[in-house]
């Protein structure tokens, strides 16, 4: 018995990254561009979506980059249409749009509570119901949920943000559930706390040299002693996109260097 490496090329797919300008998104789509696929990326600002156009020529990726709020059923629709005309019917979608709200439970308002499911939950049941019919059509297809270590552990000022991923877990088993059977494999990747521009004020030194006491949980909680980087999730991405994963279904991968599986040391 032998193995194919071939099953990681993704040599003439179309992928679909939401919100994928910048950060998670962005480096998730470089690996699937560096195996083959092409790329398409949506954003909601055109600003975004000139820098995020920009930073793929600046890497030699001929992306595709449109505008859509992923929250609107009528424009999603409309957009992957205009993708299955202008590049191909979508083979994977990655769901990585999403936004957070820190507010304490007791001060949110249930319009920024509803803001953050629609955008974090919502949203990839919008975009997965939009390509599902396309794959059922090829006979195979691949969508990647961009779930959250909150979709297990609840913290204090992120309600919106842990109900939602929580219910992004759930979507994910129940579109395997359901579509299984049509050869399409849907999975979520799970991140631990990524370095990246976003985080960056969490892990400066204080003016005495010593860690940002956030910084000093993070490290101390992760077996890996380090916070993760966004070229950690490539490759778990490439996998989980790739016919080397064709009978993993339902799954949530969590990339965040052992924290779920620590209890933490002893004080």
């Amino acid at each position: 018995m032998s193995f194919d490496m071939n099953k990681f090329s993704l040599e003439g797919k179309v992928a679909w990254i939401t919100g994928a300008s910048y950060g998670i998104g962005f480096a998730i789509a470089t690996a699937l561009a560096a195996a083959g696929a092409k790329i398409v990326f949506n954003d909601l600002t055109p600003s975004h979506l000139e820098s995020g156009l920009a930073a793929y020529k600046e890497k030699g990726i001929d992306a595709h980059g449109y505008l859509c709020d992923v929250t609107d059923e009528a424009a999603v629709q409309a957009l992957v249409k205009r993708i299955e005309e202008e590049v191909g019917t979508i083979d994977i979608l990655v769901n990585n749009a999403g936004i957070i709200k820190r507010i304490p439970m007791l001060e949110m308002s249930a319009e920024d509570f509803r803001k953050v499911v629609d955008v974090d939950l919502n949203a990839p049941f919008i975009c997965a119901k939009a390509v599902i019919p396309g794959m059922i059509k090829m006979g195979h297809g691949k969508i990647i949920n961009i779930c959250s270590m909150m979709s297990e552990l609840g913290r204090e000022t992120v309600s919106a943000y842990a109900a939602a991923k929580g219910g992004l877990k759930m979507l994910t088993r129940n579109i395997c559930s359901e579509y299984g059977e049509y050869n399409i494999q849907c999975n979520g990747i799970g991140p631990g706390y990524i370095a990246t521009p976003q985080t960056a004020p969490l892990r400066e030194r204080q003016p005495d040299g010593s860690r940002h006491p956030f910084d000093q949980f993070i490290v101390a909680k992760t077996p890996a002693a380090r916070w993760g980087t966004p070229e950690d999730l490539m490759g778990p991405a490439l996998f989980l996109a790739s016919d080397a994963s064709d009978f993993v279904n339902g799954h949530i991968l969590y990339v965040d260097g052992g924290i779920l599986a620590y209890i933490g040391k002893q004080p």
